[in-house]
């Protein structure tokens, strides 16, 4: 039990969540001007554990037939059969339904809203099938987190953790496009659609770079309109670093660091931009 629990966690990346998790705790404290109560909390980790999971789940399954082509992606749990199908697709449904008791226990909008979070969030998996825009697709799966956190809290939403969301988008769409330069030859031949396969990889580098100073823009003005202070703005300064630097270690001709790029740096920008508003609101 203890080797399928850790194969299921591996599968689905289990560590990742900490890429959206900070930003819907992010617009949480944002709407509650602080520390929100504890069972809130509790409830949004809940619904954002279950809406990931059941994504990246969802995702596994439905990339099956391409991660068993895909040399990069072949030794994953589904393509060896360490996880079932069926045991998977049981895992997306538990966790769909533990988003949808969270979304219940925080409040009546959240609750009416969550077919539709989950619906964005599952979507994603068919994007790459037929638009080049699948990493602002996947930017807007993460990006309704601190939306979402401030809706768990206040039970409405305004325009600042929309602007907050916009940053995100942006954000995962700069390291998502980054990260799909490893998969360019085998996602040409296999007929999918991302921005490096639509314009190469120099071409799609640069769109990181562009992606990721909109994001910065929206990160900066996130702080103007919620009133934050120096302290948040000093956050807002290592995460300028830390965006930079992922265009930095990766090139066209070396695409070695991008792991490093992708889970070390982006875990720095989410983790840092979290904190950083905390402390700016205590």
């Amino acid at each position: 039990m203890i080797r399928k629990t850790h194969t299921f966690l591996e599968m689905i990346k289990f560590e990742h969540t900490i890429f959206a998790l900070p930003f819907a705790f992010m617009g949480a404290f944002l709407a509650a001007g602080g520390v929100p109560e504890p069972a809130k909390c509790l409830w949004i980790l809940s619904a954002m554990v279950g809406a990931r999971t059941a994504a990246m789940g969802f995702n596994r399954i439905i990339d099956l037939p391409y991660d068993r082509k895909n040399p990069r992606t072949a030794s994953r749990a589904l393509p060896q059969g360490a996880i079932k199908v069926n045991e998977a697709r049981l895992f997306v449904i538990l966790a769909s339904l533990l988003f949808f008791f969270a979304a219940y226990k925080l409040n009546r909008l959240t609750f009416m809203l969550s077919p539709l979070a989950l619906a964005i969030v599952l979507a994603y998996s068919y994007t790459k099938r037929f638009t080049w825009l699948s990493h602002i697709f996947l930017g807007l799966a993460l990006g309704i987190a601190p939306s979402a956190g401030w809706i768990a809290v206040k039970g409405a939403l305004d325009a600042a953790p929309l602007i907050l969301s916009a940053g995100v988008i942006f954000w995962v769409a700069g390291f998502d496009t980054i990260y799909a330069c490893m998969d360019f030859e085998f996602d040409r031949r296999e007929g999918l659609h991302s921005i490096p396969c639509k314009f190469g990889k120099e071409r799609a580098l640069a769109f990181a770079v562009g992606f990721h100073i909109l994001a910065f823009m929206f990160f900066l003005y996130t702080g103007i309109m919620t009133g934050l202070g120096w302290v948040y703005y000093a956050g807002i300064a290592l995460t300028a670093m830390a965006m930079a630097l992922q265009h930095i270690f990766v090139t066209p001709k070396d695409l070695s660091k991008i792991n490093l790029s992708f889970f070390t740096m982006n875990g720095i920008i989410s983790i840092t931009l979290f904190l950083a508003t905390w402390a700016a609101l205590s």
